[in-house]
């Protein structure tokens, strides 16, 4: 059924440094993860280039999300199958095919294509770098690695509308790509010169009704939502709601294989308590920081008037704060443990939607950077303890299967968190335009009360940061006190 086989482990760097193989793969996944928000600001661009509606460029983003939550749940198994080096090469290889077409796209539904491919390569990054992390930084060095780390996987998508807006004053929204195309082909060319296997293959039989199951249910549950915005909510709660339930024939399915056979996504990672809090946690705080970065650009572009370079380099420092943030906030992490960043930071992220409750068609510039600022601080506080402390509690041979129910949540918490707060945006605007409100001051309180679900989920972030351990040690037991094969 199963075999294994070893492979040379990466020398880890000198006490204090990160292995180069993280560093390779921290480089690669922040590109990447970039492209999913970079066509936010391309948005009014592509309309006209391509005679399409905003509705229809939206699927742009919305694909990329559904590839991810339709991929990610296969990369558990995947990555145990694979060397280090084949799974890099396999993910790297799609984004490169998926933005070479993109850049020559003829039409939008070749481009759509293009996005698709891009995502399926994006999917297994992610929860590449993750595994990997885990394999080889010990325990002792893990918050200021993860706090690296956390430039890939939380400044990159906060930076992609503003990197695009930067490229779009160039030239057409096809520079996009073809800025990202060269530089992703040099990473990779040195990634795969470079680059050790990590660990140990497992091969595997795969269970295809697993992998079909997986794709329906998270991908038709991400579909749904995003057919909340401007369509039908009849049909859209139809569709989530066949979602749903395919997601618990996929549950029902890999629990009988966890004793019968060898599952595509192991549950057993969700008996630890810590890991479950984290889980929970991080979708919430996702679905709230997704709502906001959708929200921002829409208030300043559409209301305020800004453009999309201006909206690019008012909400840059925040992202620039995040990332510079992120290895100092995971050297606390090492020393004083996860609730003195996760509490504080959480209640930070309260603070700022709860601030943006209040915007107005004169709030000050200043005002809007400095609430942004410190979201993202906020979010930089604690994203990168919560998923070390996530990681951490998952035995080492659930690795590859802890980061990827990691990831696919991270996509669906974004997708909801998108449809909740356009969907309750777009209710009440249009609420109050049949009322003879002015358009603009529709649009206004439609964007503060959708903040307001924003404040509300946030207040739910700090309650789950309360259950945290300051230490996964503090919560759980030791991986040799577990069964190596507990069913």
């Amino acid at each position: 059924m199963s075999g294994r086989q070893s492979h040379s482990h990466a020398s880890p760097a000198a006490a204090g440094g990160t292995p180069v193989v993280i560093r390779l793969l921290v480089l690669a996944t922040f590109v990447v993860v970039l492209n999913e928000t970079i066509m936010i600001n391309a948005i009014p661009r592509l309309m006209s280039a391509l005679a399409i509606t905003e509705q229809t460029a939206q699927w742009l983003s919305t694909a990329f999300m559904l590839t991810m939550a339709a991929v990610i749940p296969a990369t558990g198994w995947f990555l145990q199958r694979v060397t280090t080096r084949h799974a890099y090469a396999t993910a790297m290889g799609l984004f490169l095919a998926g933005t070479a077409l993109a850049a020559v796209a003829p039409t939008f539904e070749v481009l759509l294509a293009a996005r698709i491919v891009q995502a399926a390569g994006t999917a297994v990054m992610m929860p590449l770098l993750m595994t990997t992390l885990m394999r080889v930084v010990p325990e002792e060095d893990r918050g200021r690695v993860m706090g690296n780390v956390s430039l890939a996987m939380s400044v990159a998508p906060a930076m992609g509308p503003a990197v695009s807006g930067v490229i779009l004053q160039f030239g057409s929204w096809r520079l996009l790509f073809a800025v990202v195309l060269p530089i992703a082909a040099l990473i990779t060319w040195g990634g795969m010169k470079r680059l050790q296997d990590v660990g140990e293959t497992e091969v595997s039989n795969i269970d295809w009704f697993s992998v079909v199951t997986a794709a329906a249910g998270f991908g038709g549950l991400v579909y749904g939502l995003s057919r909340f915005e401007g369509g039908d909510p009849a049909f859209a709660a139809a569709i989530v709601a066949a979602g749903l339930v395919t997601i618990v024939v996929f549950v029902v399915r890999q629990l009988w294989l966890q004793k019968h056979g060898v599952p595509l996504l192991d549950l057993r990672t969700l008996r630890q308590r810590t890991y479950t809090v984290a889980l929970i946690l991080m979708s919430i705080a996702f679905m709230a920081m997704l709502g906001s970065m959708i929200l921002l650009p829409l208030y300043l572009q559409s209301l305020r008037g800004l453009s999309a370079l201006e909206t690019g380099l008012l909400v840059m420092p925040g992202g620039l704060a995040m990332g510079l943030l992120g290895p100092a906030v995971g050297r606390l992490f090492d020393r004083f443990g996860g609730r003195v960043l996760v509490v504080p930071g959480a209640v930070g992220i309260m603070l700022t939607l709860t601030g943006l409750t209040q915007v107005s068609m004169t709030t000050p510039y200043w005002q809007i950077l400095g609430l942004h600022m410190l979201l993202m601080v906020s979010l930089a506080a604690t994203f990168t303890p919560v998923f070390t402390l996530a990681l951490g509690a998952v035995p080492p041979r659930l690795y590859s299967h802890g980061s990827s129910i990691l990831s696919t949540l991270q996509q669906v918490a974004a997708a909801f968190g998108t449809a909740l707060v356009i969907t309750v945006m777009s209710a009440r605007a249009g609420a109050l335009r049949a009322e003879g409100v002015p358009e603009a001051l529709a649009d206004l309180d439609g964007m503060r009360l959708a903040f307001v679900i924003g404040a509300v989920l946030s207040v739910a972030v700090v309650a789950t940061a309360l259950l945290l351990p300051a230490r996964t040690g503090d919560a759980e037991g030791s991986e040799e006190a577990q069964p190596a094969h507990a069913v």
